[in-house]
């Protein structure tokens, strides 16, 4: 599909074969933060979430994809969810996994990507993103990627004890 195919990266559905990558991304608690998980994921139900992957977006409300770079080695993961098909907007997600690979344009590309599938394929009207007010990284990116700043939200997330301010961008279509 030439709309999940970019230049440095390409997007592609989860195969069984993901089952490590998952395992390795969902249990490193450097990304609990950002991803609102607080425990660890069994082998055992990851391997049920790949097995039920291929379910439609519009059933589950949610689809996660794996960024590769040229070489077909897996950078990243973006995910699409809480898709609202009546209001036509989803929320994005988006994760580069190893810090050798950031900064490189794989996130950028990947979310120019996943915006134009969602508003060619899925006939959004919107996609939006929740962001920690201290992930410069991220709103750095979204920024560049034409995201507007339309919400802060005070004291919105717990961390280690601390209260932290989110905020959410929005890109209309």
């Amino acid at each position: 599909m030439l709309t999940l195919q970019g230049e440095q990266v390409f997007l592609r559905a989860l195969e069984p074969e993901d089952l490590d990558l998952l395992f390795e991304v969902e249990n490193n608690e450097e990304f609990w933060e950002v991803s609102a998980t607080s425990v660890p994921f069994s082998r055992y139900v990851l391997k049920q979430y790949l097995e039920n992957s291929h379910r439609d977006i519009y059933d589950v409300k949610q689809l996660r994809l794996v960024i590769c770079d040229n070489a077909s080695e897996a950078v990243g993961l973006i995910d699409i969810f809480d898709f609202d098909p009546r209001n036509r907007r989803a929320a994005l997600g988006i994760l580069i996994i190893n810090r050798k690979n950031r900064k490189k344009g794989y996130g950028t590309q990947a979310l120019e990507l996943v915006c134009k599938y969602c508003f060619t394929h899925l006939g959004l009207h919107q996609v939006y993103v929740n962001v920690g007010c201290d992930n410069t990284s991220s709103r750095l990116l979204f920024e560049k990627a034409g995201f507007l700043l339309t919400a802060r939200k005070k004291d919105w997330n717990l961390v280690e004890g601390e209260y932290k301010d989110e905020i959410t961008y929005q890109l209309i279509n």
